[in-house]
């Protein structure tokens, strides 16, 4: 009889995480997920004692364009999420798909014990697996 090997987070993340300060501007942050080809980019803690932030493409069409702000006098701060859900690399794809319906979400920030974002999965990531390099 074979053992199954059920599949963790860790297998289905992506580890090419582009991040941002939050105090740049959205035309910066624009401008960054363009030159990569994403449409979210991890906002950098400020401290230890800080958690992680995300700023997507939706937050950017709600908040700027959809109010008419200018992307260069809004800083990314005004317009992420944060705190946002974070995953263990060592969680169940089964849990971490649970969790993120559950909640309406499309994407988490995968982070180590200390908390650093090692690596961003999505939905996409979990139901097809992982992407090949």
């Amino acid at each position: 009889m074979s053992e199954k090997r059920e599949t963790r987070v860790e297998g289905a993340m992506i580890t090419d995480l582009y991040s941002i300060d939050g105090l740049a501007t959205v035309s910066e942050a624009v401008q960054m997920m363009r030159e990569h080809r994403v449409s979210s980019l991890v906002v950098e803690r400020r401290d230890a004692d800080d958690e992680v932030g995300l700023v997507e493409v939706a937050d950017i069409a709600k908040e700027v364009i959809g109010k008419n702000r200018a992307p260069e006098r809004v800083s990314v701060y005004e317009v992420m999420t944060k705190p946002v859900v974070t995953l263990p690399p060592g969680m169940l794809v089964r849990y971490a798909v649970r969790l993120l319906t559950r909640h309406g979400l499309s994407r988490a920030v995968v982070v180590d014990e200390a908390r650093n974002a090692v690596g961003m999965v999505t939905l996409r990531d979990l139901v097809l697996g992982r992407r090949e390099d």
